[in-house]
């Protein structure tokens, strides 16, 4: 994969604020040049024409020169960060943990005693300070205590069940009885089980899922609520199609300030109380890009229910509204909001909008022809 030099850099004078040289994408773990990676590479040159720098990419422990900017394909650790030179949040587009758990929704919910198996680094604290804005649920790192949160949960209804490195509700199944939750623990790997830990939480129907989040990168900052929606691949499966965000200028608390939706208002509130949360309990980290995932339904018991699922300090697929949001913002300085979206259809012909940044447009080994646009769907000063 090659990333070349941004050939229209942004004038100097939209570039205040800026302290970096070039635009850095590490691409991670993944062994293939697939979709996903080529997007965010695409989101990085992107970034660096938001920035006005050039752009390039990393592989390994390959020297980078000059003063970068990093766009990480995954949630760094601080010691990864550290070795990169990365001490702030305007360092990178993403985010700084201390523990690899911490990077995976394991975190949102408490163990189911005291006593359980946890990796090193757990934090009690956490877990007791977002008990109130997350939905009921355990973690467990042990098949013994997977199964006894299991069995509880399943006393007042279904339950859903969710692989901790799971993407986009991969790695997950609704249980509903004993016989269901042994046979899937039956299934389990051990070792993964003891190395990434399990999610058992509150199974919800009629559910809504917003988006809530905040970024930073350069001199501009905004924040957003907005909602995910689904689309077939060539399979015929509902799978991730898109988000379409609300965005304003400022953080989450910026975005309470602003006259929101009740069902908006709770969820931002919840993530608000989440993000703050995180930034105390755990040492190290920090972030300039925070998205989280807040679910609202109706539990078994007839009850409404709110809670953040998971969070994700990484570029995501939200993240071509994001970049298209803080470019709109970066040329017209009065812009008080934007509406921006993005767009992933399977098939060929797609049609893609004049004025909307194409992210990817071709066929993946894996999930076929794909195109992955973003767009500004309407923006305002009041």
């Amino acid at each position: 994969m090659s990333l070349s030099a941004n050939p229209h850099p942004v004038p100097a004078s939209r570039r205040a604020g800026v302290v970096h040289d070039c635009v850095v994408f590490c691409p991670g773990s993944s062994p293939t040049q697939g979709h996903d990676t080529l997007t965010k590479a695409s989101l990085a040159a992107a970034l660096a024409r938001l920035l006005g720098i050039g752009h390039t990419h990393c592989l390994g422990d390959e020297r980078v020169h000059g003063r970068p900017y990093f766009v990480p394909a995954d949630t760094l650790l601080v010691t990864d960060a550290a070795r990169l030179g990365i001490r702030r949040p305007g360092d990178l587009f993403g985010g700084v943990v201390p523990f690899p758990f911490v990077t995976s929704k394991v975190i949102t919910h408490p163990l189911f005693n005291p006593d359980a198996a946890a990796p090193v680094g757990w934090s009690r604290r956490f877990v007791e300070q977002v008990a109130d804005v997350v939905l009921e649920g355990y973690s467990a790192f042990s098949v013994a205590d997977a199964r006894r949160a299991g069995l509880r949960l399943l006393s007042s209804g279904a339950l859903r069940l969710k692989r901790a490195t799971g993407v986009g509700g991969a790695g997950q199944s609704v249980v509903m009885h004993r016989d269901e939750l042994e046979a899937t623990l039956a299934g389990l790997n051990d070792d993964e089980l003891r190395r990434d830990g399990l999610v058992l939480e509150r199974n919800l129907n009629e559910v809504n899922t917003h988006s809530i989040g905040q970024v930073q990168a350069g001199p501009w900052r905004v924040a957003y609520f907005g909602r995910q929606h689904l689309t077939r691949n060539h399979h015929g499966h509902e799978v991730y199609g898109g988000s379409s965000l609300h965005v304003v200028r400022g953080d989450l608390e910026d975005l309470l300030r602003h006259e929101l939706p009740d069902d908006v208002r709770i969820a931002t509130e919840q993530a608000s109380a989440y993000h703050r949360a995180a930034l105390a309990a755990f040492p190290g980290m920090f972030a300039s890009r925070c998205n989280y995932d807040v679910a609202q339904g109706v539990d078994d018991t007839g009850a409404h229910r709110s809670g953040v699922l998971e969070q994700s300090w990484r570029i995501g697929g939200a993240s071509g509204a994001e970049m298209a949001a803080l470019q709109a913002f970066s040329e017209q300085p009065s812009l008080r909001w934007v509406d921006a979206s993005t767009h992933e259809i399977y098939g060929d012909g797609v049609p893609v909008p004049a004025h909307a940044q194409l992210h990817f447009d071709g066929v993946d080994a894996e999930v076929g022809r794909l195109v992955k646009y973003a767009v500004v769907d309407g923006h305002g000063d009041t």
